[in-house]
Formats: C-alpha cells, sequence, structure tokens
C-alpha cells in the first residue's frame, strides 16, 4: 500500500473524529471510549499494513 494512500487514511480519520468530537454533544466518557476505540482500529490496521501483525501471530510459544 503506498505511503500517500496510508497518510490519506490518517488525516481522514483525525477529520472524521476531530468533526465528532467538536460538533457533536456527547458525554465525555463516551467521547474517551469512541477516541480509544479508534485508536485500537487504526493501530491494528497500521500493523496489518506493514506486516507486522502477521509475523506476531505466527509466533509459537
Amino acid at each position: 500500500m503506498p505511503l500517500v494512500t496510508i497518510l490519506l487514511v490518517l488525516i481522514i480519520v483525525g477529520v472524521f473524529l476531530w468533526l465528532i468530537n467538536s460538533y457533536i454533544p456527547m458525554d465525555s466518557k463516551i467521547k474517551s471510549i469512541l477516541n480509544a476505540v479508534v485508536v485500537i482500529v487504526l493501530v491494528i490496521w497500521l500493523l496489518r499494513v506493514f506486516g507486522l501483525l502477521d509475523a506476531i501471530t505466527n509466533v509459537r510459544i
């Protein structure tokens, strides 16, 4: 996946999250949970894009 595509996805998700946090009124606990879920999903996606998640899943204990 090209680096430009990765940056574009990160920018779009960041703007989307900023819009939700700024303009949709909701409790701060819900906002924290939403932000955490989005960050976790993005980290997992980035690990899969760079091929690190596959390497981790192939490790046997």
